[in-house]
């Protein structure tokens, strides 16, 4: 994969940022929240690389959709 993908994320980051700016959040502050929550990203990654291989979640099916009853 060509360098194309991380001006994408840079375009998105960009646009993510802007449109809380507009919502009138100081700049500073919206990219402040972005660090730490690449931050704790990196931790839970660190600590589940894969949440999806996770066993100890139980996959069953859901009777809450309306004709369940």
């Amino acid at each position: 994969m060509t360098a194309q993908w991380r001006d994408e994320l840079r375009l998105k980051l960009e646009d993510l940022v802007d449109r809380f700016v507009t919502d009138g959040v100081d700049q500073k502050e919206v990219l402040k929240a972005v660090s730490e929550e690449i931050g704790n990203l990196h931790k839970a990654y660190q600590q589940d690389p894969d949440p999806a291989d996770d066993d100890s979640l139980v996959d069953e099916p859901a009777n809450d959709w309306p004709a369940a009853t």
